[in-house]
């Protein structure tokens, strides 16, 4: 495991999610959707800041989208790059490590996990969203059998969806630094 357990408010966190496209106030102390969270980031060497996960959980009362149970990437950033400006970290291994990492805090919801991706907020690609797509996710509402079709393959605004059902998610498996519950509550 390479991430390491984080919190809404972290200056390590907050200094790779300004460069993400979903921040809306760089800066700001906060930089998690209200709500549930699960946030996990990867140093390097000198404490170098490189990736970037948040998994919210919504109450299911307060979403605007036709997924309210499932869990949410809200932001996935993988910035260290080498000498020839390739990713070191592979997205997509890094995604499956974090929805791992996602499962030792939480059991998932039967809705599984979305994430939306806004193809004119990130480099051209052949297929937006596709170290998700590596990772196991399909597009919403398109894959047969899936509990998530028929159903909507983009929210209001017309940012794609990407689903991972429950049956393609990883083991549990703990975040560097995270804590076991003592069951004595």
């Amino acid at each position: 495991m390479r991430w390491r357990e984080s919190w809404r408010a972290d200056p390590a966190g907050r200094a790779v999610i300004n460069n993400h496209y979903t921040r809306q106030s760089p800066d700001s102390a906060q930089f998690v959707p209200p709500g549930r969270c699960v946030v996990l980031v990867i140093h390097e060497a000198r404490e170098r800041e490189v990736a970037l996960w948040i998994t919210s959980w919504p109450y299911p009362q307060y979403v605007k989208h036709a997924w309210p149970g499932a869990w949410v990437c809200s932001a996935f950033r993988n910035q260290l790059r080498d000498a020839s400006g390739r990713a070191v970290h592979q997205s997509s291994g890094l995604i499956t490590e974090a929805i791992a990492g996602t499962c030792w805090y939480w059991t998932p919801p039967a809705e599984g996990m979305i994430t939306f991706v806004d193809p004119t907020k990130i480099l051209p690609k052949r297929d937006p969203g596709r170290c998700f797509l590596r990772a196991g996710f399909h597009v919403a509402g398109k894959a047969p059998g899936c509990s998530c079709t028929p159903g909507p393959s983009a929210a209001q605004d017309g940012k794609p969806c990407l689903h991972l059902p429950v049956s393609a998610m990883p083991p549990p498996r703990a975040p560097l630094g995270a804590q076991a519950d003592l069951g004595l509550g």
